[in-house]
């Protein structure tokens, strides 16, 4: 677990404040007969508080059930600054309502959504408002005139599928470039902002529920000056996938290898995504799923599903959503053939 370092000058002044102020509770001392480094832990955030010649300050967000403290600010001898935020409330899922759902490249046009990014939409029943799905794309590219910002979501992933974004999220250090293959897990109510992107940029977003709220954070300016990969949103904690970085393994035969993005185990199995690549004739092995949802996405080349007997063309931004129950195969497929397989839970997908 990652500590987030605080350079003090009062070090027992830094620990009554984090303690009695903010709940911290002391996990280290040392050395004991000189203090000069002291550990505490709040939930799943560690403070590492070290005594020096100055004070270097951090600006820190705590989660807090206490009405008194909730949207206001300490701060600390030192100069560093306490957010406490109310805990995230308890979302509103919706029953889920499945359906075999298949929404080709050319179905839907595009509307204007949030920050002028153009959203079209692959899952139009919504399973019943448990699920979204949004094929999003900006056109022209250049700086977007987004602002920090979070939502209240269970799960939410976003996969560039064209071009490339650059971003930034809380604790997670400096904005980053996302290119065509790489994806993030945005954790429950993790502050972010989108900053540029390319023209033609492309992105899926899945995310449930369906109808969730989106929040602006103008107090807080990203990126934050401390880092905290490790941190956790709500039992869930940020993932980035670089594709170019990530090997390949073996899938449901030899003729489909996948790169997993390390969303499964950022939501402890909640929820896994893969992208599925073909590199020999396709051996047709059926799968099927035991799950909540599973959703397909075409990313590159062409392929043809045999789902329940239906034969779907799967195009590159050609969706899938497939109930429980329902077995499916590749039939054919191009070679260099790419899709993004989305299930919750993470091991939902099966052969047989």
């Amino acid at each position: 677990m990652t500590a987030i370092v605080v350079a003090c000058t009062d070090l027992e002044g830094e620990v009554d404040f984090f303690t009695s102020e903010v709940g911290f509770r002391i996990r280290l001392v040392t050395p004991a007969d000189d203090p000069r480094r002291v550990e505490l832990q709040r939930g799943g955030t560690v403070v590492e508080l070290r005594r020096c010649g100055n004070d270097v300050p951090i600006r820190l967000r705590v989660e807090d059930d206490n009405e008194r403290c909730v949207e206001c600010e300490l701060r600390s001898p030192g100069g560093s600054i306490v957010e406490f935020g109310m805990r995230p409330a308890s979302l509103a899922v919706p029953e889920s309502v499945p359906s075999l759902t298949v929404v080709d490249a050319a179905t839907g046009g595009f509307g204007i959504g949030r920050a002028g990014m153009e959203y079209r939409d692959l899952l139009p029943d919504r399973w019943g408002g448990r699920f979204i799905a949004s094929h999003i794309r900006i056109e022209a590219g250049g700086d977007i005139a987004d602002w920090v910002h979070f939502h209240r979501i269970r799960f939410q992933m976003i996969f560039v599928a064209a071009g490339w974004v650059e971003v930034v999220y809380e604790d997670q250090g400096e904005p980053f470039r996302m290119v065509a293959g790489d994806c993030v897990l945005q954790p429950p109510e993790i502050r972010h902002r989108v900053l540029r992107s390319s023209p033609g940029l492309e992105v899926i977003e899945i995310g449930c529920p369906a109808e969730h709220d989106t929040l602006a954070d103008h107090d807080l300016e990203l990126p934050t000056p401390c880092v905290n990969t490790t941190r956790n949103f709500a039992g869930q904690r940020f993932a980035r996938h670089i594709a170019e970085d990530a090997p390949r393994m073996a899938w449901a035969d030899d003729s489909l290898a996948v790169r997993d993005t390390g969303i499964e185990k950022a939501t402890d199995g909640l929820a896994g995504a893969v992208v599925v690549a073909a590199y020999s004739e396709p051996a047709s092995t059926l799968l099927t799923h035991d799950g909540e949802f599973v959703f397909l996405v075409g990313l590159a080349g062409e392929a043809v599903l045999d789902v329940a007997g239906r034969l779907v063309a799967l195009t590159p931004r050609t969706s899938i959503a497939i109930p429980a129950g329902t077995s499916w195969c590749w039939s054919t497929h191009q070679l260099g053939h790419e899709a993004l397989v989305v299930s919750l839970p993470a091991d939902a997908v099966r052969v047989g």
